[in-house]
Order: structure tokens, then C-alpha cells, then sequence
């Protein structure tokens, strides 16, 4: 019979309509998707990319709604997932030379960040048996075998 895993805590906030295109905003993500949240925090605050304010006020959200909707704690929870899916463009027209026009584009996105909390990590280790040391070691009296000489390339002439 299969041990049945309690379900984490899963935190979840979305930011749509977002006046950036998705590829900008994934080059951000990337650098959160894993983090803590503290972590992830100093990297937006550092990050010089537009993107990195808009993705900074989504994860405040997740926070908040985390410490709020399911009492944890804000700072003992990491982003697992982070992604940017591509929302309606805008179009705009602007006009050319000789009568003529270019089609503008404004793209938008919808920003996830889903939080949940760190598993808790089995810090201790058991000690390694000493039969399973031994195996891993070479044998003491075996020798070392010889070396065959190699070939030097002959020149060509």
C-alpha cells in the first residue's frame, strides 16, 4: 500500500492585463523560479529590468494572501513556480511617409507566481556502514598496470 502524502500549502497570485510583453517578463521569472521569497525579494529590487516592479508587486500579493488566507508565514515560503502567459495586444496605428502606416503593437501578459511552503528536509544523516566504505576503496595489493608505449606520428615528407 502506497503512503499517502499530506498536501502542501499552495499559494497563488496572478496579475493580468499587465502592460509588458510575456518574453520580457520570463527573463525575470527566470531568476525568481526556485527561490525563497526573501531571496527572490532582493533580486527584484536589484533587477534593472521594467518587469522586475510589476513581478514584485504579484509576489507582495502571493505573500499577503499566503499570511492572510492560510496563516503561514511569508518569509519560510519559495517561489515554485513562476510564469508569464501572453494576454490580448493592442493595436495602434502610426503614421508613414506618403500616406502609408505601421501597425504598432502593444503587447500585454498575465504574470503567475505560485508560493508554497519548503519541505521540511531530514537533516540527519545516517552513518555510512563500514562495508559499504570498503567496497568503494580499491583493494590494497592490487598493482597498477603497465603502461603501453605510444606511437609517435611519423612525418610526412
Amino acid at each position: 500500500m502506497a503512503a499517502v502524502k499530506t498536501p502542501e500549502q499552495v499559494v497563488r497570485a496572478e496579475a493580468k492585463w499587465v502592460r509588458l510583453s510575456a518574453r520580457k517578463a520570463r527573463v525575470v521569472l527566470a531568476h525568481v523560479r526556485g527561490r525563497s521569497v526573501p531571496e527572490a525579494r532582493t533580486i527584484l529590487a536589484f533587477t534593472q529590468r521594467a518587469a522586475a516592479t510589476d513581478i514584485e508587486k504579484v509576489l507582495r500579493s502571493a505573500v499577503a494572501n499566503a499570511e492572510a488566507n492560510h496563516g503561514l508565514d511569508g518569509d519560510e515560503l519559495v517561489v515554485e513556480a513562476a510564469f508569464a502567459d501572453e494576454g490580448p495586444t493592442l493595436k495602434r496605428w502610426k503614421p508613414r511617409a506618403r500616406g502609408r502606416v505601421n501597425r504598432i503593437r502593444k503587447r500585454t501578459c498575465h504574470v503567475t507566481l505560485v508560493l508554497a511552503e519548503v519541505p521540511e528536509q531530514n537533516t540527519r544523516r545516517r552513518p555510512r556502514k563500514q562495508a559499504e566504505t570498503a567496497a568503494s576503496a580499491p583493494p590494497e595489493d592490487s598493482t597498477p598496470k603497465a603502461k603501453t608505449p605510444r606511437r609517435k606520428k611519423e612525418a610526412v615528407a
